[in-house]
């Protein structure tokens, strides 16, 4: 699904941009007639689509057990963009959005070592719905004809409405639990393609956890979350921007 949407994308935009991007004219927007954004305006909004894949880094009590394996899914990422003005080369951005996305988690038989299981304990889904709330620096290139290239980077916070941190219910019935509220922060690059009625911008970012985002079982000899000492979250971006 990635693959196939970041690929159809790039062959639509490759297909309409060509002359645009390479030839001589570059583009000038007329806001008058409200043709296009201009990068002179000092606020300019946006919206953008795209996919995400999340993984866990966990950090172990004892490292003789084997390591809890996860299983990245694509999800769906979607969003608003305010861009802040500070100069020919600098914007600031607040980019909230919705991003959805689910990540199993593998256990190995050794986790339950003297202790009774199921086949089914050995796997747990973690369900996220991030309300994704950044604040990012965008540091652009001088302008190249019809295209820009930046880099991106900067902090940001979520609300996972599928944290389950408030349930009562743990792993012993089935609920892998996490924080409601994960702090992260993300690097990225990409390029602006000034096309003649809106700006075009194609993008790739990683988020990092910046603390533990585990919520440990009622239990503290628990098979699942006893022998983590450290659990954060690790994404990667593909957006598609329209201003």
């Amino acid at each position: 699904m990635k693959h196939f949407l970041f690929g159809l994308v790039v062959l639509l935009t490759l297909q309409t941009t060509n002359a645009q991007l390479f030839e001589k004219e570059k583009v000038i927007y007329d806001a008058n007639q409200g043709r296009g954004t201009t990068d002179f305006k000092f606020l300019r909004w946006g919206y953008f689509l795209g996919v995400n894949s999340y993984d866990f880094n966990f950090d172990y009590e004892a490292e003789d057990l084997p390591d809890i394996g996860v299983q990245r899914n694509p999800g769906f990422s979607v969003g608003l963009i305010g861009n802040l003005r500070v100069n020919s080369f600098l914007d600031l951005r607040f980019e909230p959005g919705l991003f959805i996305n689910t990540r199993n988690l593998f256990y190995k038989q050794e986790h339950f070592e003297g202790v009774e299981f199921r086949a089914s304990d050995l796997t747990r889904e973690v369900k996220s719905t991030y309300i994704h709330l950044p604040i990012l620096l965008k540091v652009s290139t001088k302008r190249i004809n019809n295209f820009k290239p930046f880099i991106i980077g900067g902090f940001s916070t979520a609300i996972n409405l599928s944290s389950n941190e408030d349930n009562p219910d743990d792993n012993s019935k089935g609920q892998f639990r996490t924080k409601t509220n994960p702090l992260f922060y993300e690097l990225g690059f990409g390029i602006d393609f000034y096309l003649y009625n809106f700006k075009f911008t194609p993008s790739i970012r990683g988020l990092f956890g910046l603390g533990d985002e585990l919520v440990r079982d009622n239990d503290p000899d628990s098979p699942w979350t006893s022998n983590i000492t450290r659990m954060q979250t690790r994404g990667v971006f593909i957006n598609f921007t329209f201003q």
